[in-house]
Parts: structure tokens; C-alpha cells; sequence
């Protein structure tokens, strides 16, 4: 693994902040290039060290953090045949809540249309990968009840998002476990 010198990631982390502080206030079609220097105290120069254009600073930022999200989902309480747990649920909400600027600048901007799909895309691989067809789900359509059930978790999770957390992330995490086990998810 190449390690990077820190004063390239703290420039990086200092761009990333500035772009969402700035997605808070405004469309990401009004952002540019100088206003994202301007914020995080570097020229324009230094930006384009790090990245092409805005549209790849979002595209890095996105894949950083479904990378991370993959991580954390899979890190916490999977047992050998990486079926998830009520801990590795937790994990996952809680990383929900730490990184909650981040999603809501993304769940709630009308110019990302394609981030909640990439995040549904994400639901439905866990899931089919999970979701056991006996007992309840026997001759269901797996593919609609994978639909159905990862429309339901983004649903909720942009609803956690948009009303800035009105229940605990612990809480969350009970509440989804439950519905995950009364439709047998898991294996």
C-alpha cells in the first residue's frame, strides 16, 4: 500500500470539506471551481492538483464513501458465511449519523438523482446476496421482493436523512433489524 503524504490529505479533506459546506448553501450547478478554493483557503491551481473539475471531486467523494460504507457493513458482527448482524446493522446506522452531512447534501440535492440510485444499486446486491427464499418468501419472486425490500431501506434511511435524525441511531438499527428478520433478509 503507497502511503500519501499528509499534507496532500489534509489538503484533500480541506477541498472535500469547502464542496460540501458549499452543497449545503447551494445547487451543485452554482458551485465552482473558485468559490471551493476560496472556502478551503488554496488556489485554483492547487484544486486541479488533486482533481479534473467538480464532477470528479463528487465522483471521488461518492465512491469514498460507498467504499467505506461496503466496509463498514461487512466489518462488524458477520460470522464465516458473511451474514450480517444486528452489530453490523448498528455499525452501518451509526456511520449514517456520523457522516450525515455528507448524505444529506446528497439525498436532498435535486441534482443527484443518480447518488440515491447508486445507493439503491449498493441495497440490492447486499440483499440478494442475503435474502433467504424459504419458509415466508417461498415462491415469491426474489427480484421483486429484493426491489421491494431495498426501496424500503433507501426509503427509510432518506427519511432518517431528511428529518435530521429523529430517532437515535441505535434505535434505527433496532427498528430495520426487526423488519429484516420478520422478512427473513438473512440467511
Amino acid at each position: 500500500m503507497v502511503s500519501v503524504d499528509r499534507r496532500i490529505l489534509k489538503t484533500r479533506e480541506s477541498i472535500k470539506k469547502a464542496f460540501f459546506e458549499l452543497m449545503v448553501q447551494k445547487d451543485f450547478e452554482s458551485i465552482t471551481i473558485q468559490l471551493i478554493s476560496e472556502k478551503a483557503n488554496i488556489n485554483r491551481g492547487t484544486f486541479y492538483l488533486h482533481y479534473l473539475d467538480k464532477f470528479d471531486l463528487l465522483d471521488k467523494c461518492i465512491e469514498e464513501q460507498f467504499t467505506e460504507l461496503l466496509r463498514v457493513c461487512t466489518a462488524q458482527g458477520h460470522d464465516q458465511t458473511h451474514v450480517p448482524t444486528f452489530e453490523s446493522l448498528l455499525s452501518t446506522t451509526e456511520y449514517f449519523e456520523e457522516h450525515f452531512l455528507f448524505y444529506s447534501c446528497m439525498l436532498n440535492s435535486k441534482g443527484m438523482p443518480s447518488f440515491r440510485e447508486r445507493m439503491h444499486q449498493l441495497m440490492m446486491k447486499g440483499i440478494r446476496d442475503q435474502l433467504n427464499m424459504d419458509d415466508i418468501n417461498k415462491g415469491l419472486n426474489k427480484e421483486i421482493l429484493v426491489q421491494f425490500m431495498a426501496s424500503a431501506i433507501v426509503g427509510i434511511v432518506e427519511w432518517w436523512i431528511y428529518n435530521k435524525m429523529p430517532v437515535p441511531a441505535s434505535e434505527l438499527a433496532r427498528e430495520l433489524w426487526f423488519l429484516l428478520e420478520r422478512n427473513q433478509i438473512h440467511k
